[in-house]
């Protein structure tokens, strides 16, 4: 296996009588006899590793990866930044209809949360969808691969409560980013004439998923609203993503763009 970076190189930790593998999503219920603080080997001393965190997705990357291990008084020098390690995809542990938060909770996996994420991670495919259509204007491939970031910021931030503690630091949404996309919004809507309709969806293969991509975003945005306690911030950089897209969708129209004319079939 390559060496990626991962603080436990290659997935695979030896403690002198196994070979275990070891990824953020093994589980201590279903795999309780792999799952007890593996032990890996850095320049030549073993170290225990702490509790393992499942990633598999959005809501797992930097939400609830354990602090570096220490080698006696010093300490291991790890990312800040997370690598995520994926060596298994299926776990088995959401065959009960539960899944996990970033904090470890179980909820169901109808609990708005996941709903929020979910439509999240469904306005992220939908943007991959728009990327791979042949006219998109280059730079709105650029902005829009920032943006499939971002979402997974916003997931993240989603998939872990507010903790009373605030001991572990997470990953959340910040307002430079929302900040960003008003800019954006900014640059691309001063070259715009001005609407006198309401757009209908369509136009170009561009314009059209970009539409698409803009209603799943108000969507995701709904649904944020029903999760409690959820930032602020998230809720802001959704609100401004649905604006983004819109203004792009008729930027990718190139001005030939499908008005609505109130009554005219009647």
């Amino acid at each position: 296996m390559r060496d990626d970076g991962h603080p436990f190189r290659e997935g695979v930790v030896r403690d002198g009588r196994s070979q275990v593998s070891w990824l953020p999503g093994l589980s201590s219920r279903a795999f309780p006899a792999l799952v007890r603080g593996p032990v890996a080997v850095l320049g030549g001393e073993h170290v225990r590793a702490t509790s393992p965190v499942t990633v598999a997705g959005p809501r797992r990357i930097r939400t609830g990866f354990p602090s570096p291990p220490t080698i006696g008084r010093r300490q291991c020098s790890v990312q800040s930044t997370m690598t995520v390690n994926l060596t298994r995809i299926y776990t088995r542990l959401g065959d009960g209809g539960e899944t996990h938060l970033g904090d470890m909770s179980r909820v169901p996996k109808t609990h708005p949360r996941i709903e929020a994420y979910g439509d999240i991670d469904e306005l992220n495919a939908q943007i991959g969808v728009a990327l791979a259509i042949d006219t998109m204007p280059a730079g709105y491939r650029t902005w829009l691969r920032r943006v499939q970031n971002d979402l997974f910021d916003a997931g993240a931030d989603l998939a872990v409560p507010e903790s009373e503690d605030g001991q572990r630091e997470r990953l959340r949404v910040r307002g430079e980013q929302v900040v960003w996309l008003e800019q954006a919004c900014d640059e691309v809507n001063d070259a715009l004439a001005p609407l006198k309709s309401f757009v209908l969806p369509g136009g170009s293969a561009a314009a059209a998923q970009l539409h698409v991509c803009r209603t799943v975003c108000r969507r995701a945005e709904r649904r944020t609203l029903l999760v409690q306690d959820a930032s602020p911030e998230v809720l802001r950089y959704l609100n401004r993503l649905s604006d983004l897209l819109f203004i792009l969708s008729r930027g990718a129209n190139d001005g030939d763009e499908p008005l609505w004319e109130p009554g005219r079939y009647r």
